[in-house]
């Protein structure tokens, strides 16, 4: 009895991005013909050397919004200088209700955020650092966007 060879599957070469899901959500619009129904996604990309970037998109499954995000958040990247692992100074940034505070570390103290900032800085590749969303929201695209604000203004 002989054995048929496998078929290879040829692996996409890496971009070298790494992709989170945020958020997923599912969304309702309600017509004349009835409920129509859609997901959200929230995608963070990033390099872990200093790129990040956040897209959101909406889709008829969840893998069609999750690819869709991730092709906007690898469109909209941002370059975030780092400084010894950590930043250079503190910035602040609002974002409608969201209110982000990112503040420099000492080497070895790491990640003291939660949450979003945390998912955020580990994808820029910044290993120091402290900070507080200062605002009540719990909407994970509005404290996303608040920290990549915070970090266009680092210059």
């Amino acid at each position: 009895m002989e054995r048929k060879p496998r078929k290879e599957f040829k692996k996409e070469k890496g971009d070298g991005f790494e992709t989170n899901v945020l958020d997923l959500s599912r969304v309702t619009r309600v017509t004349k013909g009835g409920r129509q129904m859609r997901f959200r996604a929230v995608v963070v990309a990033g390099d872990k050397n200093g790129q990040v970037g956040v897209g959101v998109s909406k889709g008829l499954d969840v893998s069609q919004a999750i690819e869709k995000a991730t092709a906007k958040a690898k469109k909209s990247l941002i370059k975030v200088p780092i400084v010894d692992g950590t930043i250079a100074y503190q910035v602040e940034a609002k974002y409608g209700p969201a209110q982000a505070v990112i503040k420099p570390q000492i080497k070895g103290r790491g990640l003291v955020a939660g949450g979003t900032i945390r998912v955020i800085c580990s994808l820029v590749g910044i290993e120091d650092i402290s900070s507080k969303i200062m605002s009540r929201t719990k909407n994970k695209l509005n404290n996303a966007q608040a920290v990549i604000k915070a970090l266009k203004k680092l210059r």
